[in-house]
């Protein structure tokens, strides 16, 4: 399991990035094609499944991009709630209760229908 940033910068026609810290570097003519080699250079320097990225552009000549490699990438605990389902399946404890559900009156808006005009008169 691991997690991989780069610093992406572009120079002229092409992208280069360079593992914040670490000794992985890429380049490419596209963020596409930058992120996909990242991608595969994290990998192959990390043998655990599931992979999960982030490209996020700084300023139109640099980004940062991050790669995380297994753990509960895409899984049921992050769908689920994440914090809250995993100490309780990591305690081995029962089913965890559920929240209680407290009710709250809504507060009604004044209404425009009594404007004497409809929009599509």
């Amino acid at each position: 399991m691991g997690v991989y940033t780069f610093v992406c910068r572009k120079s002229g026609d092409e992208w280069t990035a360079k593992q914040l810290k670490g000794e992985l570097e890429a380049s490419a003519a596209t963020p596409y094609e930058l992120q996909r080699s990242l991608v595969a250079a994290a990998s192959a320097a990390d043998s655990a499944t599931g992979v999960q990225s982030s490209f996020a552009m700084v300023s139109p000549t640099s980004a940062v991009f991050q790669v995380n490699i297994g753990g509960a990438v895409g899984g049921p605990m992050m769908v689920s709630g994440g914090a809250a389902a995993g100490g309780a399946a990591a305690s081995g404890g029962g089913a965890a209760e559920a929240p209680k559900e407290e009710k709250k009156e809504e507060e009604k808006e004044e209404s425009d229908d009594d404007m004497g005009f409809s929009l599509f008169d």
